[in-house]
């Protein structure tokens, strides 16, 4: 290991024992003193001078949360890509890094946050001979983004986002607390749950593009159709990134529903800072004898994104998950 990738663990074993129990799985790394749009223009524009790949941006479904805008931004590190290219393909979803830059709160000041690397890490690569190096490859790729906005109008921030746990609690996660039941006590790999099978990654692809493709997005009210916003090829495997309304509808009210801080007339729904808890995946991977097409489990997912929503949003919206992923697999099973 080289004296920068050294010095990175130790910064990590550091940041950890300073954090404790405070790991979000969202980093707020922004406050921005523009506008929305001068935002985004401004992090498209530095962004191409750094080396993060940018595979999609997409405007989240803004007509269901009384327009509060938000962006998501599904990017790659070709560095950490390559730390990582010898890990199980199942784990590609850990390389997958989602930024949203949103309207929130008190004049709808707009803010960037991001899925946590290190969060993630800790969850996929559990098992690793290299989980240290790929823990420090994360703080690499967080690093870079802080560089990335410290070069736009505003403030850093360094602010951890609910839900929060240590790292006993990503490494092998299988829900939260007596909530567990919910997901069937299912880390992420026994939540990967098959699709379909195929004889070849292109057979696979193939199905999954005409598939998707020839759905229809049944609107806010209906799970039904789906579009793929982004398809990336990490180190043999394939994520398609999907979305539609209802989801990113039903998603954001449960985080908003119960929550106070943030919640004001002008900007209803606080739940728009978890867009980078979108979009939802499906993974092609070959696992040695056949091709997988998999969807994770979405109960497990929730609460991997959402369970700062509460016991009481969870009871709410305990069909939803279900709803998802039999959208999901209907598509491919009907």
């Amino acid at each position: 290991i080289d004296m920068n990738i050294t010095k990175t663990i130790l910064l990590i074993i550091f940041t950890s024992s300073l954090y404790a129990n405070d790991i979000g799985i969202y980093n707020k790394i922004f406050n921005a003193s523009g506008t929305f749009d001068e935002t985004t223009t401004a992090f498209e524009t530095v962004l191409n001078n750094f080396s993060f790949q940018l595979h999609a941006k997409y405007d989240f479904n803004t007509s269901n949360t009384d327009g509060q805008k938000s962006r998501l931004y599904i990017l790659t590190s070709p560095e950490y890509v390559e730390l990582a290219k010898n890990e199980d393909p199942k784990t590609i979803s850990a390389q997958v890094i989602r930024v949203a830059i949103y309207e929130y709160g008190t004049g709808r000041k707009t803010y960037i946050s991001m899925t946590n690397p290190i969060a993630h890490a800790m969850v996929y690569y559990e098992d690793s001979k290299f989980y240290d190096q790929l823990l420090a490859g994360a703080q690499g790729v967080i690093d870079e983004m802080n560089d990335v906005v410290s070069n736009i109008p505003g403030n850093a921030i360094f602010e951890q986002q609910p839900p929060l746990r240590d790292e006993g609690d990503y490494n092998g996660f299988n829900g939260d607390g007596p909530a567990k039941m919910m997901a069937l006590w299912n880390d992420w790999e026994d939540s990967q749950n098959i699709l379909f099978k195929s004889i070849s990654i292109d057979d696979a692809i193939t199905n999954i593009e005409t598939t998707l493709n020839n759905s229809i997005d049944g609107g806010k009210d209906s799970c039904e159709g789906w579009k793929i916003i982004t398809k990336i090829e990490i180190n043999s495997a394939f994520y398609f990134g999907i979305t539609n309304d209802y989801t990113e509808n039903r998603t954001t009210k449960i985080n908003s529903d119960f929550r106070s801080d943030g919640k004001v007339d002008e900007a209803p729904f606080p739940g728009i800072d978890h867009t980078p808890a979108h979009p939802m995946e499906i993974i092609v991977y070959n696992d040695g004898r056949k091709v997988n097409a998999i969807q994770y489990g979405q109960m497990w997912r929730m609460q991997l994104y959402y369970w700062d929503s509460g016991y009481a949003a969870f009871a709410k919206y305990t069909m939803v998950p279900g709803i998802i992923s039999g959208s999901i697999n209907d598509l491919f099973n009907d």
